[in-house]
């Protein structure tokens, strides 16, 4: 999946002003800009780490072995400390070194030795007794990121999910109140990967670049991005309300293996009321997103929040940004370290209302970098 990340900025004339623009009955309100408050140590989860030493950083990963579909194992090499570490899927943990293309595993029986293979255009792995161990998350490398294959064409998903009906619901929900993101504050980028072909259908599937969510959740997410800024963070969202129709042909794509990381319309997701964000952390000095233990909807081990691998750096960013998220009544899917539902989200019903009946006004003007 090629990185194209699209920062979207807003002019600041709405956010002093309280005007309603309303279309086909569904609202967006421009909210009054807020100062940034001091951070507090609370969101912290301890000390700032530094990054792992680069010699070897890049064996950081999952790495799995399957003898014919039988007898399958995984092994995670992590960073702790400065120092590297195999992790095996029992739980069991041992400090490793490697040097020279080489990983030196210490054991009771003696040290053993397993070449570290690095192809262009394939997967690393390493080799144990004429077994190999090959790297099964996407790494860094876009080329190696999870990708749907569907049955029929995104276009022809589309048009079936677009005569079909969300599921009733009993209600009573209260009336939607949209804002849209960017206008909250500058300092909110926005990377929204289903407007582009840069997710896992590889293909658009919002015609517009755009993020919303109803008005509590988006006061909550102005409140922690201003516990972030003093840290020298800010928020990439990914993704906010969806519509229903889109979560019917993210499902409808998606083979077995993978539903776990999409939302059964039959039961509707949070994006769909407007209550939940996909979304990281940048660096405001430089405008670039950290990095995480995994990429954003990468359909692998390390999208789990608790995914014990990754440099101690990683996780301390992923943990950072949690810690601020639940400090203002988010909570992180249990599948998902970038997705956070709003505690407020059963107030709200599925909604199906396209992107274009909500955009009111001049469209935001992209950037790409």
């Amino acid at each position: 999946m090629s990185v194209i990340i699209l920062h979207v900025t807003r002019t600041l004339r709405c956010l002093f002003s309280l005007t309603l623009l309303t279309c086909s009955g569904y609202f967006i309100r421009s909210l009054p800009a807020q100062p940034a408050k001091p951070a507090t140590n609370s969101i912290l989860p301890g000390p700032k780490p530094p990054d792992a030493p680069a010699e070897w950083k890049r064996y950081v990963g999952v790495y799995e072995y399957s003898n014919n579909g039988k007898d399958k194992k995984t092994v995670i090499i992590l960073e702790r400390n400065r120092r590297p570490y195999l992790h095996y899927s029992s739980g069991k943990e041992g400090e490793i070194n490697f040097e020279n293309g080489i990983m030196f595993v210490p054991d009771p029986k003696g040290t053993w030795l397993y070449d570290i293979v690095e192809q262009p255009g394939v997967p690393a792995y390493f080799v144990y007794l004429m077994e190999s161990f090959v790297r099964s998350d996407a790494g860094t490398d876009p080329a190696h990121f999870y990708r749907v294959s569907p049955a029929q064409p995104v276009t022809a998903l589309r048009e079936k999910a677009r005569r079909l009906a969300p599921p009733v619901e009993a209600g009573p929900f209260r009336k939607p109140d949209f804002v849209e993101l960017v206008t909250l504050d500058p300092v909110i980028h926005l990377d929204i990967r289903y407007a582009s072909a840069n997710n896992f259908l590889s293909t658009p599937v919002y015609t517009q670049a755009r993020a919303f969510m109803q008005r509590p959740a988006a006061e909550a997410l102005l409140r922690v991005l201003h516990k972030l800024q003093p840290l020298g963070y800010g928020l990439l969202i990914h993704d906010a309300y969806r519509p229903w129709y889109v979560t019917k042909i993210f499902w409808d794509a998606t083979p077995p293996e993978g539903k776990i990381f999409v939302a059964d319309p039959q039961k509707g997701s949070k994006h769909n009321r407007g209550c939940a964000v996909d979304l990281t952390l940048y660096d405001l000095a430089n405008g670039q997103p950290v990095e995480m233990p995994g990429l954003y909807d990468e359909m692998s081990p390390r999208s789990f929040p608790n995914f014990p691998g990754g440099t101690s750096l990683q996780r301390w960013h992923r943990d950072l940004l949690r810690r601020a998220m639940e400090s203002e009544g988010f909570t992180v899917n249990e599948d998902e370290w970038w997705h956070f539902d709003y505690k407020d989200w059963k107030q709200y019903g599925i909604l199906n209302v396209p992107f274009e009946k909500i955009a009111v006004g001049e469209q935001p003007a992209a950037v790409s970098h």
